[in-house]
């Protein structure tokens, strides 16, 4: 008798969707206890942000050497946000591919009017050269950008992801999702599958 195996299983099967959840949040786990953040102190909050929150004025330097606010940075679009460092080689990785594969799907289904943002949270490390080759390595198109925050800015820019977590829990594999007002209405799961992140989107528009 045949039997499946839900790990090498694919298509439609709810098993193969229930093992590859499993299978992600477990790599989760496992790369933020590599970096020492334990993914239970992460921003345990899923789904919509009631009230939603205006991203502030912070200052950011972008990987194309132009500084603008962060809301300016948001505003006008529909906006995925992830943050990241670029000397990361456990999580980030992980997420950089996580974008890869969302920008195929947004280009897939037309949503050509969404942006995506890879935020550092290491600006001193991560200037524009930096920045650019993170995006050359997982071939962001122009819709992608990669920015940091001045250092000077970066509590602030935390505090508005994670709720001003400690400086250990700051580092999180979900992804932020920003109406075109600037607004953050929407988290994900840790390291969410590309579904998740569309699903957040088609809800704000």
């Amino acid at each position: 008798m045949n039997s499946m195996n839900p790990m090498n299983a694919r298509g439609p099967f709810i098993p193969s969707r229930v093992a590859s959840r499993g299978r992600r949040r477990l790599l989760a786990a496992g790369a933020l206890a590599w970096l020492g953040v334990p993914p239970a102190r992460a921003n345990t909050s899923i789904g919509p942000v009631l009230p939603a929150v205006s991203a502030p004025a912070l200052p950011l330097r972008r990987h194309d050497g132009v500084t603008p606010m962060l809301a300016a940075q948001l505003r006008g679009a529909p906006t995925a946000v992830q943050l990241m460092f670029t000397g990361c080689s456990t999580v980030c990785p992980i997420q950089g591919a996580l974008f890869s594969t969302l920008q195929a799907a947004l280009l897939s289904e037309r949503y050509t009017a969404v942006r995506l943002l890879s935020l550092s949270i290491d600006p001193l490390s991560d200037d524009p050269v930096a920045l650019s080759a993170w995006l050359r390595r997982f071939g962001a198109r122009p819709t992608w950008s990669a920015a940091a925050p001045a250092p000077e800015a970066l509590e602030s820019m935390l505090s508005l992801f994670t709720g001003g977590a400690a400086a250990g829990d700051r580092h999180t594999g979900q992804v932020y999702l920003f109406d075109r007002h600037a607004r953050l209405v929407w988290r994900t799961s840790e390291l969410p599958p590309t579904e998740e992140v569309m699903a957040g989107l088609r809800q704000i528009g």
